[in-house]
């Protein structure tokens, strides 16, 4: 089975590929880690495959001012672990032109896409959606995002009753500020807010900016779950220094949990951290070292211990 949807994966990717009609980019990336793991029960080794994928952007343009989009992106899971080793990333099609841009199907909230890059261990263990709500990828979405009025830039997702939010309708909206990767401003800045997505109400801002060579940044997050009430607090804050082919790297992150009940308030907290170090092999190839911990008031700790290799295309 898992030869037969790698197959057709792959002849999907070869058909947008090689057709004249449109403007296509192939592309992939495999990040695999070997590491040493701490659930609660002793430690264990694994070898992880940390959202490696494979996807393909096509658009067509009808006109000047008018493009078709779409995009096909699955996740590969290369450390074989699963019956299912091929699963659906950001999935969509739709139109972009002056108007902005829309999209129908699979794909990230707007408030998940405010983050910019400011978490550095983004699909690792040490991943912010460890302790914060808001890191969706939801199937039937419907996503708008306006022109960009000077470095402004407006995001809406519209979260269908069809999707995986128990049966609920949900939105998520966002406004954007500058370049995220730090190439075209000196800032990246972004509020964002999820209503009723997922079970969970949530306020974000996000902030990212370069310093004497470093890159900082910064998050704050309220979160409520609208079925139990339990309310949480937090900030983030990540740090990326680069000496030639060197990457050192590091990120800390705290909650505060409180839920009332019949008048008593009880309150839990959550932190993490992640340091790590990259070395750059070539422009799109690197080796990697990380270490992870998690501590739970109310939850079994977590620590990870891992080296690896990235290598995009």
């Amino acid at each position: 089975m898992n030869l037969v949807k790698t197959s057709a994966a792959f002849a999907v990717f070869t058909v947008f590929s090689s057709t004249a009609l449109a403007n296509n980019e192939f592309y992939g990336k495999a990040n695999v880690t070997v590491q040493l793991s701490d659930e609660g029960e002793g430690s264990f080794s694994e070898v992880k495959s940390n959202a490696s994928r494979l996807g393909v952007n096509s658009h067509y343009e009808i006109s000047d001012d008018l493009k078709v989009i779409v995009k096909f992106e699955v996740q590969v899971d290369v450390d074989g672990e699963g019956d299912e080793n091929i699963s659906g990333r950001n999935q969509y099609v739709g139109l972009e032109g002056s108007f902005g841009k829309l999209v129908l199907g699979k794909n990230d909230t707007v408030t998940k896409q405010s983050q910019g890059k400011v978490d550095l261990f983004n699909d690792m263990e040490g991943d912010i959606k460890n302790i914060f709500q808001g890191e969706n990828r939801l199937r039937d979405t419907v996503t708008y995002k306006t022109p960009k009025f000077g470095q402004f830039q407006l995001g809406l997702t519209y979260v269908t009753n069809g999707s995986a939010n128990e049966d609920d309708e949900g939105v998520s909206a966002a406004l954007f500020y500058g370049d995220n990767q730090l190439k075209q401003t000196d800032w990246f800045a972004s509020v964002a807010m999820d209503r009723d997505v997922k079970g969970y109400d949530v306020n974000r801002a996000t902030v990212s900016t370069k310093l004497a060579g470093i890159v900082l940044g910064a998050m704050i997050q309220n979160q409520e779950n609208l079925d139990s009430g339990e309310e949480l607090d937090g900030y983030f804050v990540s740090a990326k220094y680069s000496i030639e082919n060197w990457d050192l790297k590091g990120q800390f992150q705290s909650g505060n949990y409180e839920l009332e009940e019949t008048g008593l308030v009880t309150s839990d907290d959550a932190t993490g951290y992640t340091v790590g170090v990259d070395y750059k092999l070539a422009k799109n190839a690197k080796i990697m070292a990380f270490y992870t911990d998690f501590q739970f008031d109310d939850a079994t700790d977590r620590n990870y211990f891992g080296t690896g290799i990235e290598y995009k295309f």
